[in-house]
């Protein structure tokens, strides 16, 4: 399967500089469903509607607001935005290197995998085997689209792996949910360790599966036999809809039902 990537840099330390390219390492399995008008089947779109004045605002007169309050809002300029905007990065500069042991989980938020580009091969796989036997980690900053990420670069699965964390200021405090404590009777104490020691398993998450997409998906296996999907009239495609290869990828999915029939 070709590899696709997100971003492409390199990943720089001390006097290294390894090039590397950005690709994904997930792919969510959530089954997605568009909204259609149940009188022709056509697709129905979201679109930016005044209240105000009882109809769609057209792109050009939308603008950003923050709200502060009820009903009033600063409004901020797509200038003033870019001025306070980092520029998006060509390097993921490791600050530090640290223990990812220390990282509680609370912190993750999405992984990537980082693939070494052409000439970078050597370095790219010095740098995963110093990172796998050390079980350390490379603590960045980095930008991709407009935003700036806390990332840390660590060895998972025989390659480099690239984690998007949270901020420390975006973790909620768990203080207001902990229970207060109490006290609890050596016999319970012992019998919940002997049902965990009971329950002890190696980590396996081929074991595990969503069955509810797993039916979805194969509701829709028996659908598609059974009766021939509707269509919806052809629409004038509209300034906006959608990215190229958004639009593309659509096509190309209807292009494969058809031809599953």
């Amino acid at each position: 399967m070709a590899v696709q990537g997100i971003w492409s840099g390199t990943i720089s330390f001390s006097l290294v500089a390894i090039p590397v390219q950005l690709v994904k390492a997930v792919e969510p399995g959530r089954v997605s469903f568009r909204m259609l008008h149940s009188k022709d089947y056509s697709p129905l779109r979201r679109r930016m509607f005044c209240p105000e004045e009882d109809r769609v605002v057209p792109p050009d007169e939308i603008i950003r607001g923050y709200e502060i309050g009820p009903d009033k809002y600063l409004v901020i300029t797509d200038e003033e935005l870019e001025s306070v905007s980092s520029a998006r990065s060509r390097t993921i500069e490791i600050l530090e290197f640290i223990d990812m042991k220390e990282v509680d989980s609370i912190y993750y938020d999405h992984p990537y995998y980082l693939v070494p580009s052409k000439g970078g091969e050597k370095a790219y796989q010095l740098l995963l085997e110093v990172m796998r036997r050390t079980h350390k980690a490379g603590l960045a900053k980095f930008v991709l689209g407009e935003r700036e990420y806390l990332v840390a670069v660590k060895s998972t699965e025989g390659a480099l792996a690239l984690i998007t964390l949270h901020y420390s200021e975006e973790i909620l405090p768990a203080g207001d949910i902990t229970p207060k404590r109490e006290k609890i009777d050596a016999e319970d104490k012992v019998r919940i360790r002997k049902d965990i020691k009971k329950m002890m398993a190696d980590f396996n998450p081929g074991k595990y599966a969503d069955e509810r997409r797993k039916k979805i998906v194969a509701l829709l296996k028996r659908k598609v036999k059974e009766k021939a999907p509707v269509e919806a009239p052809e629409a004038e495609e509209e300034e906006g809809e959608g990215p190229a290869d958004l639009v593309a990828a659509l096509k190309e999915s209807m292009g494969k039902v058809k031809k599953s029939r």
